[in-house]
């Protein structure tokens, strides 16, 4: 692994993770970015990093500097965070989003980062190094499901802290890891079906687009647009119980190709990932179609795409959630560290974009690239950075 400093994050008052998600999202909302054009995902960087933090001098256990957040305690860990897939945006985003938050504790001595590149075998491979070398923490999003349990066990009877989030792995808090960040995507799902029968009075054919084959993201999501929308209405159509499309950009594109030629009717669209449909815009063009309503996570190309004047469409979004890998470093960190963890393992998601409110509520910046994420609790030039701007 190829060691790096890792950049200093700023000194700066920040409210610790799920007790004040609310309030957070109420700022972030609150803003109102100008509009940029579209674009969309991008491919991933090196596999692995390590980054050295400048450590703490205190004894193990306790609470660490003045300052420092609650989770962080004085004990020295070493920290990774793993990816099941790294090769987007989001991830890019989120993983900057993690690394910001370890640079907050001085007892991370060490942070490490892994990319299993789509490769399940890899990502197994790469949990099982960071076992074998003693990594104190492991945070892991566990792309491939319950296929990384035995792997994420392993690491855990080893000895690790294990903390899997927001893709469920299976198995049992206190037997195969510690704890399971998750969030309720039921919640996302019926905020994306309210609005989508609010966007279609008159019903119309709806397509879902999910990520890879059997994860609990797009199965859950799946499940609650069917129970809120009514068939003789708004028709869920396409591959059941989603499209897959591995969240990745260049997928996505081909199966909404595949699906503009299938499907002669198309009135809406409900995804996963707002910034992989903007880089597929031009199958609509290629095909002479509307775009129609779409229902999305929020991204900076997504919301601008949308207020195009040349391919705009009526859009919502929820957040993204990038910042859900903080919490889970939270956790990670203080129960290496002898810290204290946030009150609750479950991050909460709210709506965040709706083109259809009065006014008007889309936002799209400028100033920012076209694959950013304003829902992010990064800042602008952390988010640049992330991306490798």
């Amino acid at each position: 692994m190829v060691s790096t400093d890792l950049v200093a994050t700023r000194a700066r008052s920040r409210i610790t993770a799920v007790s004040a998600v609310g309030a957070l999202l109420i700022m972030l909302s609150a803003c109102s970015p100008a509009a940029s054009p579209s674009g969309g995902g991008s491919s991933a960087t090196p596999t692995q990093a390590a980054a050295s933090v400048g450590a703490a001098s205190a004894s193990p256990g306790g609470s660490a500097s003045a300052g420092t957040p609650a989770w962080c305690a004085s004990k020295q860990i070493t920290l990774s965070v793993s990816d099941g897939f790294g090769g987007n945006n989001w991830r890019r985003i989120t993983s900057g989003e993690a690394k910001a938050e370890a640079s907050l504790c001085p007892s991370v001595t060490k942070y490490i980062y892994t990319d299993g590149q789509g490769d399940v075998q890899k990502s197994i491979s790469d949990l099982n190094g960071l076992a074998a070398q003693g990594v104190s923490a492991m945070v892991v999003f566990p792309d491939a499901g319950p296929a990384m349990l035995p792997a994420i066990r392993s690491a855990f009877q080893a000895g690790s802290i294990v903390v899997p989030y927001r893709v469920d792995p299976g198995g049992t808090a206190g037997t195969d890891f510690n704890v399971y960040i998750s969030t309720d995507f039921c919640v996302d799902a019926k905020l994306m079906a309210n609005w989508l029968i609010k966007a279609l009075p008159n019903g119309g054919n709806v397509v879902y687009l999910g990520g890879p084959a059997g994860n609990s993201q797009s199965t859950t999501r799946s499940k609650c647009l069917h129970e809120v929308l009514d068939p003789t209405n708004i028709k869920l159509v396409g591959q059941q119980p989603f499209e897959v499309t591995n969240w990745d950009p260049a997928v996505t594109q081909q199966v909404i190709t595949a699906d503009l030629a299938k499907f002669p009717k198309i009135d809406g669209w409900a995804t996963d990932f707002g910034a992989a449909f903007a880089s597929s815009l031009p199958a609509f063009s290629q095909a002479n179609r509307k775009v129609g309503v779409v229902a999305a996570e929020d991204s900076n190309a997504f919301a601008c795409a949308s207020i195009d004047p040349t391919k705009g469409f009526q859009m919502m979004t929820v957040t993204s959630q990038n910042w859900m890998s903080r919490t889970a470093v939270d956790f990670a960190v203080a129960l290496a560290s002898g810290g204290t963890p946030p009150d609750s393992p479950v991050v909460k998601n709210v709506a965040f974009e709706d083109s259809l409110a009065t006014p008007p509520n889309v936002q799209c910046d400028k100033t920012m690239p076209n694959d950013a994420i304003m829902s992010s609790h990064l800042t602008k030039e952390e988010q640049k950075a992330a991306l490798g701007g």
